[in-house]
């Protein structure tokens, strides 16, 4: 390849998922010079992050959001906020302030929109297809249907915005979902869902890692960043495993992995 030549990629949306991903691409691309593809690196690599909204990261406090973005551009991406994509083309993004950036690939990591087969059931529907759910979580045009996660739509009592598509919010609302299941069938009172915000972990690959705690015991939210933030971040994923699994195959999954990360490489290129 030419001397000069670079792999230009496009990210919209600067949530969690847009951030982790600019901060991976550039940990992968270092990796590369391993596998014996000298010739490109994370010098190589051109990261543009587009966000509609003022910042970064809206779920977490603006200082952790500034630490990340300043983060980001450490390495070597272009963040823009307060910038919004008016058309995807086959060689970039539009920006509504005229701007043409141009991508070799284009990621679309802003907003959750629902599959189109849910507005076609007869059900109430939101603007990205998701169910409208009562706080039962059962939809508005049948009780018999429950509806969770990211193909529900349920705005609180008293907020103006519906519970945020985060796997916590799944996880919150499968328990309830389930309590209610079995409260129906007995022909017991259904209880009302209520969305209990823990925090948020954002990973930057193994560069940084910011976030905040909702932490019950010191009566508010609590800023992380650094090993502690990683420790969290990671113990985290293992929960994950042992609540989806159970604690035997959780736990040997979690061990194969540290077994793995000595043995196998970081990256896997097939």
């Amino acid at each position: 390849p030419a001397s000069d030549a670079l792999v230009r990629v496009d990210i919209v949306g600067g949530g969690a998922t847009g951030v982790e991903l600019a901060a991976e691409l550039y940990n992968s691309a270092a990796e590369l010079r391993h596998y014996g593809l000298e010739v490109f690196d994370e010098s190589r690599l051109k990261v543009t992050l587009i966000e509609a909204g003022p910042r970064i990261l809206p779920a977490l406090p603006e200082d952790l959001a500034k630490a990340a973005h300043q983060e980001l551009e450490a390495l070597g991406v272009r963040v823009l906020t307060g910038e919004q994509v008016v058309e995807a083309t086959a060689d970039g993004m539009v920006t509504k302030s005229g701007e043409f950036i141009q991508a070799d690939l284009r990621v679309w990591a802003a907003g959750v929109k629902a599959p189109d087969m849910l507005g076609s059931l007869g059900l109430e529907t939101a603007r990205g297809n998701q169910l409208v759910v009562k706080p039962t979580l059962q939809t508005t045009r049948d009780d018999r249907i429950f509806a969770i996660g990211d193909c529900a739509w349920f705005v609180p009592e008293g907020e103006t915005r519906p519970v945020p598509p985060r796997a916590q919010s799944a996880h919150q609302m499968a328990s309830v979902a389930f309590r209610n299941s079995c409260a129906m069938i007995a022909g017991k009172k259904l209880k009302g869902f209520v969305y209990k915000d823990h925090g948020s972990l954002v990973s930057l690959s193994h560069f940084s890692t910011v976030g905040s705690l909702m932490g019950n015991l010191i009566g508010g939210r609590m800023a992380i960043e650094g090993r502690l933030a990683r420790f969290v971040y990671v113990s985290l994923y293992r929960m994950h495993l042992i609540a989806i699994h159970g604690w035997l195959k959780g736990l040997a999954m979690i061990a194969v992995g540290h077994v793995n990360h000595i043995i196998r490489p970081k990256l896997k290129l097939h």
